[in-house]
């Protein structure tokens, strides 16, 4: 009998030949500046572990301690039997770290961004997006099946352009960026997009994963490093980067955050995190907050290493 997926066997050999097939690397010691990946020891500047956090004593003991308190895992999803005081405890730390009204957990970065885009708006809405979003607000754009206005990047003339056209359309409209932007490092033009939001009357949302824990005060993300407090109306942010442990969050007004319990489907159809992966990183934001060294070595770090390239023959 035929395979009916043999097409896949033909697709990876394609993979092959382009040299773009990839080998799972296995890494077989704790997440750090070296690491041991398939039985070698080796420097290690692949990982999103920026400022250690992952192994970072505090985090290790609140996690075991956590396990031992409460078991393994939770045992449902939030809205049934899932949601325990670690949960809800995190949630109030990241919504006060942020400065905001509330917080919801998301089990990744990638489930906040599109759980949060499919679940506001609707196919009469309309997205204004950079072109260099990140593939998981892509998808949010796409589920939402919301009409999607592609700006080119980091370009705010294009961006109104983009929100003047549609001025006198119906529908909701929300205009979305990175405000670190995961491949090439650059930082978005928040301050300017945030204004054409005000006004046009568009939701400000903010995809902040590379930038929680970098920039801003204690690494609170971009929205504090441009002091623009109170005027992005959704911030997301991870728990899987500099935070060093797993998930992803959403920030923003308290119907915002309802609204998601209600209406999010990664929120509604996932179990929810361990109770000793809440616990880790509600000691992160401890750490972020007591530790300020962490992030001002990091960028100390950042500009040896380019200093170094330049001086190698790197432009």
């Amino acid at each position: 009998m035929p395979n009916p997926l043999s097409y896949l066997t033909d697709q990876l050999e394609e993979f092959r030949k382009a040299g773009t097939y990839q080998k799972l690397r296995q890494l077989e010691s704790p997440c750090g500046p070296v690491s041991t990946f398939d039985g070698k020891e080796v420097i290690n500047l692949a990982s999103n572990n920026y400022l250690g956090l992952a192994n970072h004593p505090k985090l290790v003991e609140a996690e075991c301690a956590a396990a031992r308190k409460y078991g393994a895992g939770s045992g449902a999803v939030r809205t049934i039997s899932g949601t325990m005081s670690l949960h809800m405890e995190l949630e109030r730390r990241i919504a006060e770290f942020k400065q905001v009204e509330a917080c919801v957990v998301f089990q990744s970065g990638f489930a906040a961004n599109a759980g949060t885009v499919s679940a506001i708006l609707s196919p009469d809405d309309h997205i204004i997006s950079d072109e260099l979003n990140h593939a998981s607000i892509i998808d949010g754009c796409r589920l939402s099946k919301a009409k999607i206005h592609v700006f080119r990047h980091r370009d705010a003339t294009h961006a109104e352009e983009k929100l003047a056209a549609l001025k006198d359309v119906p529908g909701h409209k929300l205009l979305i960026t990175d405000g670190v932007f995961s491949m090439d490092g650059d930082i978005g033009a928040l301050p300017a997009l945030t204004a054409l939001a005000e006004k046009y009357g568009a939701i400000m949302m903010v995809d902040d994963a590379h930038a929680s824990g970098v920039l801003g005060k204690s690494g609170r993300g971009t929205v504090d490093h441009f002091g623009l407090h109170g005027r992005v109306h959704i911030q997301v942010g991870t728990l899987s980067k500099a935070v060093g442990v797993l998930g992803g969050y959403v920030c923003g007004s308290r119907d915002l955050i309802d609204y998601l319990y209600h209406r999010a489907r990664p929120f509604l159809f996932s179990t929810s995190h361990p109770p000793a992966v809440a616990a880790a990183c509600l000691a992160a934001f401890d750490v972020l907050e007591a530790e300020p060294e962490r992030i001002e070595n990091l960028w100390d770090n950042t500009r040896y290493f380019k200093q170094g390239l330049v001086s190698s023959g790197f432009n």
